[in-house]
């Protein structure tokens, strides 16, 4: 219902809003913090430009692609130089920390309350910034782990030694072939743990996260909760986006607040309940630790 009748909230001021949602924040009895790419291209990993052209030269001026994401699906013509590829693409979107605090901000802001993560993001940002892991779930897998690409299996397998590895031996944009990784148990090729098609594995851990998280939703159903989504799209809009308008809807003491550069909407149902914020997240952060 709430996916066709979107407007642009675009009254009050930016330093209303602020006002607006810091009290929101300080008064919130729940928090449920809903992230997608947006919060960590505020912090910095973009997957264009400079950022691209220094860990990517090679592969850009050899295949022609011109970005990070492209780069994931092009068709590389061996396993060894797809590896070379993703070990680096995996290193330092996932090991390396993130060149802007954005992370930790958010963290200072809900430390002391009652909050729940949920995120389609698959960098580990939250978890390397301090957030508590019980209190999160990555619906859409995790750079940090690796699968069966068959599957023959509901496991998934950690990977940093692994890339860590590809890294330090990789040699003219391949690794060696004894590095290529193989499912443990049919010997078919692991592949990145992230949601592309029906053979994405929820593992224990995925269903134990999703468990927490509908437990959390359940029984903070009539609480004073804050939906605070922080860069998410329309590209996956069912995960986060619908169910927190939704749940603003189902409970008037909630507030759904909605900070996305370019696209910060609500549905005219729970406009008397939103706060949008058009702006860069970063900005937004810093405003609010400072607030």
């Amino acid at each position: 219902m709430f996916s066709r009748m979107s407007i642009t909230k675009s009254t009050g001021s930016y330093s209303d809003n602020i006002r607006r949602l810091r009290e929101a924040l300080d008064s919130a009895e729940a928090i449920v913090i809903g992230a997608g790419s947006g919060l960590s291209t505020a912090a910095g990993l973009t997957y264009t430009g400079d950022r691209f052209q220094r860990y990517f030269s090679d592969f850009a001026d050899k295949y022609g692609f011109r970005d990070m994401y492209s780069g994931g699906f092009y068709p590389f013509p061996s396993p060894e130089e797809f590896w070379a590829y993703w070990s680096r693409y995996i290193f330092i979107n996932r090991y390396m920390d993130a060149p802007e605090p954005v992370y930790n901000y958010l963290l200072s802001l809900v430390h002391d309350k009652d909050y729940f993560v949920i995120t389609t993001n698959v960098d580990h940002c939250f978890q390397k910034a301090g957030f508590d892991k019980k209190r999160l779930f990555y619906t859409q897998g995790d750079y940090g782990l690796l699968q069966c690409s068959e599957p023959c299996c509901r496991e998934t397998f950690d990977n940093e030694d692994t890339i860590r590895q590809m890294i330090e031996r990789q040699e003219g944009m391949r690794i060696p072939s004894e590095l290529v990784p193989v499912c443990p148990h049919c010997g078919k090729p692991l592949t990145a743990n992230l949601r592309a098609d029906d053979k994405f594995v929820e593992d224990e851990g995925w269903h134990r996260a999703a468990e927490r998280y509908e437990n959390f939703l359940r029984t903070r159903g009539n609480q004073r909760t804050l939906f605070l989504e922080l860069g998410v799209g329309y590209n996956t809009p069912a995960i986060i986006k619908y169910p927190f308008r939704h749940m603003t809807a189902q409970n008037k003491a909630a507030t759904y607040a909605c900070i996305n550069y370019g696209e910060a909407v609500c549905p005219t149902e729970i406009e008397k309940q939103s706060i949008c914020i058009d702006e860069d997240i970063s900005k937004v952060l810093t405003a609010l630790v400072i607030a």
